[in-house]
């Protein structure tokens, strides 16, 4: 059996979900029980067949609902790997950064050519903190409390996980000196980062080697399931950029989030209209269950 979860918090109608099961009748995906997980906010779908042609009937065939389709078993994961920047916060850092340094349109341009997939994120990286050499290193937590805010749902996200026993790892192309205070502030378990290199109170324009890009979030999450002997199915990773595809292909339920279109093309999920509570509707769980201790 599969579930096809219909999320649109405050604006799900009863009719939304009987014209998704029609659609899924038409396309011969045998549709059966439904049910709300939350009244007019999730509602889930089974079906019994063919969940490619479930997912092209429904999937953006509703306007302001985010579908996710997916096998019923394994359906709550255990492990959750995201990226952080425009996903788990709201913001780019590195850009901002650039914005201090006055040379914000510069390096932001590359960093949307990267996130499109147009640019190798390692030299695109390089370059762009290259940029930023003798930036004083105190701008650095100037940034942090004044740029960078959580996305909204990601503390509920994370921490309901983790409250069910899922393991919660960030692994970002971004910078620990972000990625720790923002892994801590929302409840991660662990972050994994770029290194931004300093020099007498200064930004030395260099990050250490190897940098953390595309291969190291798929191996953080193969590695992670592996440590945990969790099949593929019982994970979850989440990310907007290109450097995101790879783990988003790799993970039992792979999501572009507000995506670059050239993840929400690939992603075998999308959530382009709701914050990340979304992720715990495709898991079945009611906001009765959310967590934000």
């Amino acid at each position: 059996m599969f579930i096809a979860t219909l999320i649109a918090p405050g604006n799900l109608a009863v009719g939304d979900i009987s014209a998704a099961r029609d659609r899924l009748a038409v396309a011969g995906c045998a549709p059966a029980s439904h049910g709300w997980i939350d009244e007019g906010y999730a509602a889930d779908i089974g079906f019994g067949a063919d969940p490619v042609a479930a997912r092209n009937a429904i999937d953006g065939a509703f306007q302001g609902i985010d579908v996710v389709v997916q096998p019923a078993e394994g359906r709550v994961k255990r492990l959750l790997v995201a990226d952080m920047d425009s996903t788990m916060i709201t913001v780019e850092c590195i850009d901002e950064l650039a914005d201090y340094a006055g040379i914000k349109p510069q390096i932001a341009a590359v960093t949307e050519a990267a996130m499109r997939g147009e640019l190798d994120f390692e030299s695109a990286l390089d370059a762009r903190v290259a940029l930023l050499k003798g930036l004083d290193e105190a701008v650095i937590a100037q940034c942090l409390a004044e740029r960078v805010h959580i996305m909204s749902g990601a503390v509920e996200l994370v921490r309901t996980m983790r409250g069910q026993g899922a393991r919660t790892i960030l692994v970002s192309g971004g910078f620990t000196r972000f990625a720790e205070p923002v892994a801590a502030s929302i409840g991660f378990d662990q972050a994994i980062a770029n290194v931004l290199e300093i020099a007498d109170g200064k930004l030395a324009g260099t990050v250490t080697k190897p940098i953390v890009g595309s291969d190291t979030k798929e191996r953080t999450l193969a590695e992670a399931a592996d440590a945990l002997y969790l099949p593929p199915e019982a994970t979850l990773a989440v990310g907007d950029g290109a450097n995101d595809l790879a783990m988003i292909r790799r993970a039992g339920l792979g999501v572009a989030y507000h995506a670059k279109p050239v993840v929400a093309a690939a992603a075998a999920a999308r959530i382009d209209h709701n914050d990340l509570t979304a992720l715990l509707y495709a898991q079945g769980i009611a906001r009765s269950q959310w967590r934000t201790d």
